[in-house]
């Protein structure tokens, strides 16, 4: 691993890094699984939603090929696509569904064994948007009016390796500081004007999205790589701990979610999941099984229970809930099958890949749905989004929908 030297003070970095949660504005979901990056929303169910959760689609947009989710801050939707030939970021009027502006670049569509397109969620942060592509084109863009600040080419300029599938973990944004999921230990660099602070070893990362957490009192970065899950100091990038998880094809996409000292990883093809201790530069297995495979949306944890997608898109796949302690089953819901999960407080928002969504309360006893209802077509694999009492989904295809009740 090689580091850039740093332009300012460590000491003014660190204190950035304190709280390690981003803050937003009430209702806001400014990035890849939300405030918290946890995939859990803070808001209330709209009254009416758990009878008629498909609710009344208020307004539709077409956003291009893809499977990038969207970030809403006050009445602004940020969301990718590809068409013809070019990538496009649009900024929606969460209202009617308007377009406010947009900004195309030519992309390739890398629809290698699936549909391709942009996959990494847009993220909003102090009036500005940052964006990266599959193949290393990072751009910084005024929120207001798409202007762009300044934007670099990864592969091109700092060598930055584009695995099998591209780049597909969002931009983590922390104080002064975009964290990026490239290299095999992540990279870091100014928000300011895009230099690189520090970067990994050439080689894959996996398709997580880096997440900044705390662990027993250590600033740490979690991310994947194609063959590990690891920790990495974010002033300097080096490595506090590695774990070693092999994926087929390297696809360790699913977010960690951690619980004080305990981190949770999950892949998909068959490989399962893992809850590890972490104690200083040591990850230990509490317990391992194959009940719960996350291909690449990432599960949930709600009061002690994780809940979330069993399998994989191409094969036999259900919804589950684990114990955190131990790894137990609790249940299994097979009806909905693959597809992507978001929490609504103490209720879980299911869209199958089939466009239907469902809900229930979260709970370890089992899973109710309390309705259902058809809210896209074609295959919908991208988790939607609740924010200020509407919710947001898409499908493979482009279709947007905004759903109210």
């Amino acid at each position: 691993m090689y580091f850039f030297p740093f332009r300012f003070r460590l000491l003014s970095i660190a204190a950035c890094l304190y709280p390690l949660t981003l803050p937003a504005g009430a209702g806001d979901w400014p990035q890849w699984r939300g405030p918290d990056r946890n995939g859990i929303s803070a808001e209330a169910l709209p009254a009416g939603a758990l009878k008629n959760i498909g609710g009344t689609v208020a307004w539709k947009a077409e956003v291009g090929t893809g499977f990038a989710s969207c970030s809403v801050v006050g009445n602004r939707l940020f969301t990718t696509g590809h068409r013809k030939g070019s990538d496009t970021i649009y900024c929606l009027d969460t209202r009617d569904g308007t377009m406010i502006w947009n900004h195309s670049f030519r992309a390739d569509l890398g629809d290698k064994f699936y549909e391709g397109g942009p996959g990494a969620t847009p993220t909003v942060e102090k009036g500005r948007v940052y964006l990266i592509s599959k193949w290393g084109d990072l751009f910084c863009f005024a929120a207001s009016d798409g202007e762009v600040i300044w934007k670099k080419q990864l592969h091109e300029e700092a060598g930055v390796r584009i695995p099998t599938w591209g780049l597909n973990g969002s931009p983590t944004i922390v104080g002064d500081t975009i964290f990026l999921n490239a290299g095999t230990a992540g990279m870091a660099l100014n928000k300011s004007d895009g230099r690189v602070l520090w970067q990994s070893d050439e080689g894959d990362p996996g398709y997580s999205s880096p997440l900044p957490v705390d662990l027993g009192g250590t600033p740490a970065l979690l991310l994947a790589s194609g063959k590990n899950y690891l920790a990495v100091e974010p002033l300097t990038g080096k490595r506090i701990w590695t774990h070693r998880w092999i994926t087929r094809y390297g696809v360790n996409a699913a977010d960690p979610i951690v619980d004080g000292t305990r981190v949770f990883i999950s892949s998909g093809y068959n490989k399962g999941c893992a809850m590890l201790e972490i104690r200083g530069t040591r990850a230990e297995t509490i317990w391992k099984t194959k009940h719960l495979r996350n291909q690449f949306n990432g599960s949930v944890l709600i009061k002690g229970y994780l809940y979330g997608i069993d399998g994989d898109s191409n094969g036999k796949a259900s919804l589950k809930c684990l114990d955190w302690k131990n790894g137990t089953v609790q249940w299994s819901f097979e009806k909905c099958g693959f597809g992507s999960l978001l929490a609504v407080r103490d209720h879980l928002l299911v869209l199958d890949q089939a466009g239907t969504l469902w809900a229930a309360p979260a709970s370890p006893k089992g899973f109710e749905p309390a309705s259902t209802g058809k809210i896209l077509e074609g295959k919908c694999w991208t988790v939607p989004v609740l924010s200020h009492g509407r919710l947001y989904a898409r499908n493979a295809g482009g279709t947007l929908v905004c759903v109210g009740w």
